[in-house]
């Protein structure tokens, strides 16, 4: 199975009075074409999604919610979980994968740091957290090795938002 962990987009800033409920924080114009154009390189690299996930918070949403437009998915096809969501293990988000998306391969998992690094260095199986840059509107693969219900992965690479609007051009 193959797993892309999807960093949202640049968002409105963290302790703005406006935004009373961190939740709630959107994207900003700038973030939201920045993954337009992150969306449109993802599918240069020949990238497909048989589901996307995201985290409930908004501008997690709004990221999974433009890429699906880029690839032509229906918003309704968007599945929210707070399994990418602090404190939730990477165990319970693969047993939900699987549960869920039993017959899926390849699938598109939009959240947040640290966590999303956090679940990243788990699948490495690091007992430490690696010290990744997962920048806003980075994209990173893993491949999961290994019998189901076990940790372990292949990292296969890590791209920024900007790479990924390069590609597009």
């Amino acid at each position: 199975m193959e797993l892309y962990f999807l960093r949202h987009g640049l968002a409105g800033q963290y302790g703005d009075p406006k935004y009373k409920d961190d939740s709630l924080r959107p994207l900003t114009a700038d973030g939201q074409e920045k993954m337009r154009r992150a969306g449109l390189g993802m599918q240069v690299l020949g990238l497909k999604f048989d589901c996307i996930i995201s985290s409930p918070f908004l501008r997690a949403r709004q990221t999974a919610e433009i890429i699906a437009k880029v690839y032509k998915i229906k918003k309704k096809d968007i599945h929210l979980t707070n399994n990418l969501l602090e404190p939730a293990p990477v165990e319970d988000l693969l047993q939900e994968l699987r549960r869920r998306f039993p017959k899926s391969e390849s699938i598109l998992l939009v959240g947040h740091q640290p966590h999303l690094t956090q679940m990243i260095s788990r699948l490495l199986q690091s007992d430490k957290e690696l010290l990744i840059d997962l920048k806003k509107g980075g994209l990173c693969s893993l491949s999961l090795q290994g019998p189901k219900g076990r940790l372990g992965a292949v990292l296969n690479w890590l791209v920024t938002a900007p790479q990924l609007g390069l590609m597009a051009q």
